[in-house]
């Protein structure tokens, strides 16, 4: 059955792939391009439906972002959210202007029309605004659907073209109705069918990786994450003996890695694999380096190089797979739209500009927690679809400051204990990450009697559905107490043990 498919155009929101992400939970794929991509590349992509991003321009600015005119005469269903609502009213003869009061948070909606984007939604409900600007006056052709204290257009519509505006994010989770608008704007207005699943994701996926690699042969990096042995699973699924994994120690890795890795790939999916120690040479890369974005950089640029020297001896060796996930991609550099860049990720920002393997990115343009739906139907163990992630670069953005071998050590002893009392504690399943931090600190502390100046360990725990977004867990007391007297007691060389309370945003899960 032909896929139905929905455009999201990114305008600089950080909601923006959030949105994508919503879309396909109601099993309908959706990509998202830049604001400005062509009129013939949108044409091609055959969306059944557009959605404008929100973004942090606002429409009157001299720069502000604007898509090709020519979407609105397609003739397929348009919906803008926030800044994507002002740019429909701005592009099609409305006004906008800055507003008395901005609106951000909760708002009570009230609904004046309960037609087809609204049906089913009660007159009353909460929606989740976040905007400086109005819309004055509708363009010709659109009425009024709903207002909120603040807005007294808080949406609009021009049903005769299909188009819909709201001043609300329906996509994020403090919309009470959220999803309901937009299963209504999917199934109701575009009239898609929901086909995209998991299933249907890996028949197009092999199918595209067996033409894209021909006779060549793949090289694949592994480190036993969730992403890297998906890709792995998958890639071997399409083109079996084809492809050769290879696991590189980089020296910033956690305790028994390799051991876990062998054993599981191996003995469940009988791949090719190939050790690789190269703990010394990444070490010695990132002697004196402190600043996070060279370590990321570094280590990147070394694993290439790794495998780049391994691929020589693989005859036909033509490309390298990669688990390069959608938050990855949308946080290290700006190229779906305007997004802000937060941080460079290994998969990303660390890839050689004359890289001679040409990449494969199976996992692209997914999320997490759809990647670890599609591992259960890849027949992956649960231990490792369920594993926390462990960031590419490994502990060295975990040991903030200079990475050292004695200072990995302390921390990989650390971090054992943290997983091993959070499972025993029966937590590990609840929380998205725990893991340690060794802090470029030193503190007094008493033992035995004898003043000690060691260092300190901070431990860091979240709960979040996709890493867009989390929140410090709060763990028991009794928990943080074991971890912290552990730790204290068993791991030389530390005599403080702190807890991280912040959340994502505005800090990030990962220290650096």
């Amino acid at each position: 059955m032909p896929q139905d498919k929905i455009l999201v155009l990114d305008f600089g929101s950080q909601y923006t792939q959030l949105i994508a992400r919503r879309v396909r939970e109601n099993k309908v794929y959706s990509e998202i391009f830049p604001f400005n991509a062509s009129n013939l590349r949108i044409k091609n992509f055959s969306p059944k439906g557009i959605i404008l991003s929100g973004g942090p321009s606002s429409v009157y600015d001299r720069r502000a972002p604007l898509p090709d005119p020519c979407i609105f005469e397609l003739g397929i269903p348009i919906m803008g959210i926030c800044y994507g609502m002002q740019l429909i009213a701005q592009c099609l003869g409305g006004k906008v202007e800055k507003a008395q009061k901005r609106e951000y948070g909760k708002s009570e909606l009230v609904i004046d029309d309960r037609e087809d984007i609204f049906k089913g939604i009660p007159v009353k409900t909460i929606v989740w605004m976040s905007h400086g600007d109005k819309i004055e006056c509708c363009p010709p052709g659109f009425n009024k659907i709903a207002h909120t204290e603040n807005s007294h257009i808080a949406a609009m519509a021009d049903r005769s073209k299909r188009i819909y505006a709201l001043q609300f994010h329906p996509e994020v989770v403090h919309t009470v109705e959220g999803t309901e608008i937009l299963k209504n704007f999917l199934f109701k207005i575009c009239k898609c069918k929901p086909v995209w699943t998991m299933k249907s994701f890996i028949e197009n996926a092999t199918k595209e990786i067996r033409e894209k690699v021909g006779n060549r042969k793949v090289v694949c990096g592994i480190s036993g994450g969730v992403d890297s042995t998906v890709t792995a699973v998958l890639v071997h699924k399409s083109i079996g003996e084809q492809l050769t994994c290879i696991f590189v120690d980089n020296g910033v890795l956690r305790t028994g890695e390799a051991k876990k890795v062998e054993e599981t790939l191996r003995k469940h999916f009988h791949m090719n694999i190939s050790f690789v120690n190269a703990s010394e040479r990444f070490l010695k890369k990132l002697t004196g380096v402190i600043d996070p974005e060279r370590k990321r950089k570094i280590i990147g640029n070394e694993f290439i190089k790794v495998f780049e020297e391994k691929a020589k001896k693989i005859k036909r060796a033509g490309f390298l797979a990669q688990g390069t996930l959608y938050p990855d991609v949308i946080e290290s550099v700006p190229f779906k739209g305007p997004s802000a860049t937060i941080k460079s990720h290994h998969n990303v920002g660390g890839l050689l500009k004359r890289m001679k393997l040409k990449l494969i990115e199976p996992l692209r343009e997914l999320f997490k927690d759809e990647v670890r739906v599609l591992g259960k139907e890849l027949n992956i163990p649960e231990e490792i679809i369920n594993r926390h992630p462990f960031p590419g670069p490994g502990l060295a953005i975990r040991v903030i400051g200079e990475v050292t071998k004695q200072r990995c050590n302390i921390l990989r002893k650390a971090d054992a204990i943290v997983l091993e009392e959070i499972k025993k504690a029966g937590l590990y399943k609840n929380l998205w990450q725990s893991f340690a931090v060794l802090l470029p600190v030193k503190s007094v502390g008493v033992m035995g009697d004898e003043r000690t100046y060691e260092n300190v360990i901070a431990l860091r725990a979240v709960k979040s559905l996709d890493g867009m977004t989390a929140d410090w867990a709060k763990l028991p007391y009794n928990v943080l107490e074991a971890i912290s007297n552990r730790i204290i007691n068993e791991v030389k060389g530390v005599n403080r043990v702190v807890y991280d309370i912040s959340s994502k945003p505005p800090s990030t899960i990962e220290w650096e």
